[in-house]
């Protein structure tokens, strides 16, 4: 499983032309599930995405973790975090999780980040989405259950 984190001032997700969720301060994740993704790698993000000190504190040092800072996370499914590029000039996706699996593990890792007292939003899985976000440092985390890098 891998994830792309920002730190944000505020996101929003909008689909059709109306706004679907939105979060003030906190995360905004682009999380993609890997097709050999199972319950050790939720379980990393989780910890991770809940736990990561990316948010200053009074003395403005990143020592907070999204729910000390009062943050929330928009978490959005996006099967091309799994891509590979090295080759070529079009990137592979043969990592990605199928749909129907990739959509299990993704509720399972918002359930997760619930049931860790964070508030979330969600963007809609499947769906052709206009992600908007003010970057906040900028701050921009890679995440891979598998630490490959």
């Amino acid at each position: 499983m891998r994830a792309v984190i920002q730190r944000v001032h505020h996101a929003s997700v909008t689909i059709e032309a109306r706004v679907y969720s939105s979060i003030r301060q906190g995360l905004l994740v682009y999380l993609g599930v890997d097709r050999d993704d199972g319950d050790s790698d939720i379980a990393y993000m989780v910890d991770k995405l809940s736990r990561i000190r990316v948010f200053e504190d009074n003395a403005g040092q990143m020592n907070l973790d999204v729910t000390q800072a009062g943050g929330q996370v928009l978490i959005v499914s996006a099967f091309t975090v799994q891509a590979d590029a090295r080759r070529g000039r079009r990137p592979s996706l043969d990592r990605a999780a199928s749909s129907d699996r990739a959509a299990i593990l993704y509720g399972m890792v918002c359930e997760g980040l619930r049931n860790a007292g964070i508030r979330i939003e969600k963007g809609s899985f499947g769906d052709h989405m206009a992600v908007e976000a003010s970057n906040d440092g900028p701050i921009c985390i890679l995440l891979d259950s598998r630490r490959l890098f």
